[in-house]
């Protein structure tokens, strides 16, 4: 199949969806498919990659989402997809991108929607009046609107099925097994973050609103108040990060930015005591598998889908505080919390989630 997937929302910095299309595409590629990528940038581009053809159209980016672009031109859209003739598309975004679901249904184009993100999610951290009857309206459209929507927890799904939706598969993401691993605990870094007497907390996400990191940092003053011994590595960026730094100025915090070298990023999160997954909306949390493929528990917020995610290798709590988790994992010896987190991560792999999103495809006929 000639499978063309569309997203929004990319950019170089960008986490979990750029990995999860990455690593899918590869798959793809390598089962005889051919995966071809659209998404924007600040200019056009055509290049043969390891995840298939990718191609960049020229995009705006969205004030206020720090370097995020979109695909706009419906026109410069539909061109290209007349010309690569897909036998099925896969759409990773449900903003500007919606109207294909009835493009590829005029043109005998199969068609798939995987959600990445909660809309009731987004519309509550927004403070949207009336979100629930809104979300279920457009979850509605959107559910009508492709053959399939493919949603990677049972978490993500919820609010497709009170929306009355019956096409919609449920297909888990995966992890890099082999890349993060818990060989890549490294003592040299972790005594360049933290005192041996300290615990070494890592926060790994997008420095924005809807992923609530001030949470990291309420945590952090938690533990410290508790006589907790602790110290923070927050490795990501966003439009939140000046406000954090002034309000973590008193706080024993690393600010590492957004990290481009996966080999220590691999090698952080395996170091780490434990690492602090604070998003309310997630609908996955890559980083948090990331981290439990590298042997470190992580606590989670219980309004997500990460707590089905980490399973029994993490702990989910309530509100912004989440110390009483840490101090849950904590309490667990480190020989059984290490090898639970890393059993945890092995029940997820890429080449399960490839075969997954391909069988959604192959079953559309």
């Amino acid at each position: 199949m000639r499978i063309v997937r569309l997203a929004n929302f990319i950019t170089p910095s960008s986490g979990g969806l750029r990995t999860g299309l990455r690593e899918l595409g590869k798959r793809y590629a390598e089962a005889g498919h051919q995966p071809v990528l659209v998404m924007p940038g600040p200019g056009y581009s055509d290049l043969l990659t390891e995840q298939g053809r990718v191609i960049t159209l020229p995009g705006p980016k969205v004030p206020g989402m720090h370097g995020y672009r979109i695909l706009l031109r419906q026109a410069e859209v539909k061109s290209l997809l007349r010309e690569l003739k897909p036998d099925s598309i896969e759409v990773s975004d449900r903003s500007t991108l919606r109207w294909t679901g009835k493009w590829a249904r005029a043109n005998g184009v199969k068609s798939v929607m995987v959600s990445h993100e909660s809309l009731d999610g987004l519309l509550r951290v927004a403070r949207i009046p009336g979100r629930g009857w809104l979300s279920r309206q457009l979850n509605r459209r959107t559910a009508r609107g492709y053959d399939r929507i493919l949603c990677t927890t049972a978490w993500a799904a919820r609010e497709f099925a009170f929306a009355g939706a019956t096409n919609v598969s449920r297909v888990p993401l995966g992890v890099d097994l082999e890349f993060f691993h818990p060989s890549k605990a490294d003592s040299v870094l972790r005594s360049s973050y933290a005192k041996p007497d300290e615990v070494l907390l890592v926060c790994c996400t997008r420095l924005s609103p809807e992923k609530r990191p001030q949470r990291a940092l309420i945590t952090l003053e938690s533990l410290l108040a508790q006589g907790v011994k602790a110290t923070m590595v927050i490795a990501g960026d966003g439009p939140l990060r000046s406000t954090l730094e002034r309000k973590a100025a008193h706080l024993p915090v690393s600010f590492a930015g957004w990290v481009s070298d996966r080999e220590h990023l691999a090698r952080l999160l395996a170091t780490a005591d434990v690492v602090v997954a604070p998003g309310p909306i997630e609908t996955f949390g890559l980083a948090a598998l990331e981290a439990l493929s590298g042997g470190t528990p992580t606590v989670v917020s219980a309004s997500s889908a990460l707590p089905d995610v980490v399973g029994d290798a993490g702990v989910a709590v309530h509100g912004d505080d989440m110390s009483a988790g840490v101090m849950q994992l904590l309490a667990r010896p480190e020989q059984s919390r290490r090898p639970a987190a890393r059993a945890r991560a092995e029940q997820f792999s890429w080449d399960a989630a490839a075969a997954g999103f391909l069988a959604v495809h192959e079953s559309l006929g």
